[in-house]
């Protein structure tokens, strides 16, 4: 039911995403993995996720073993796709596009302290703690991950509008895909089935094995019909 719920108010989000959203960003939206390019000759795997999201959390080590794996001949870009049911997930997004802005190099490793101590963030640990106060704990945790130097950056970053607007840009940018859950996966384009629910690494070997050995002039849509 509450899945229901959630894809018919991102269903909403979407449409008015026409009005709201007039000029597209001047960057494309999401985080490389290990800042791989994308690559014409790559297999491109694009996932949605959210911070404080169980199912995101579990679904990362499997996919991160796939991707050590195929090497370079898979590329990744996480986005991010805060869920209005988790009280914390678009400032813990917002919190991700900061180090991304601050430090590129460390934004996977925040996300993996997410996915770590997601617990502290939710809903029930949260319910009789202000937004400034999580606010404030997610600065002095976060500068223990990208390094003491950064604390006045982190601090200001969630004063900052632009980094608000980045956030809420991210999930424009989800719900116009059809994203209505975490976490969700595109192959190459193609969205593939049991979205919500966490891919073991058998799984990804099932999807990306016969992209990685087939011939690169010939056509795999069959695999997705």
């Amino acid at each position: 039911m509450v899945m229901i719920q959630t894809a018919l108010l991102l269903l909403l989000v979407s449409v008015l995403n026409g009005y709201a959203q007039t000029l597209p960003p001047a960057k494309y939206d999401g985080f490389l993995y290990k800042h791989r390019p994308v690559d014409p000759d790559s297999i491109l795997i694009e996932a949605f996720f959210d911070p404080v999201c169980p199912d995101s959390r579990d679904s990362w080590p499997p996919l991160k073993q796939a991707l050590a794996y195929y090497g370079p001949h898979v590329t990744l870009a996480v986005h991010l796709l805060p869920l209005p049911y988790h009280d914390n997930a678009f400032v813990a997004s917002r919190a991700l596009h900061i180090v991304n802005q601050l430090k590129p190099a460390a934004t996977f490793s925040v996300l993996e302290w997410f996915f770590k101590y997601q617990e502290r963030y939710y809903n029930a640990q949260t319910r009789n703690i202000s937004r400034a106060a999580i606010v404030d704990d997610l600065v002095k945790q976060l500068t223990s991950v990208v390094g003491n130097s950064y604390h006045s950056s982190l601090e200001s970053g969630f004063t900052d509008r632009k980094t608000d607007l980045t956030t809420r840009v991210s999930f424009k940018y989800s719900t116009s895909r059809g994203v209505y859950g975490t976490p969700f996966f595109y192959v190459n384009g193609f969205v593939l089935p049991d979205a919500g629910d966490a891919r073991d690494y058998n799984g990804w070997r099932k999807v990306l094995d016969p992209l990685v050995t087939a011939p690169k002039k010939q056509e795999n849509l069959h695999f997705f019909l």
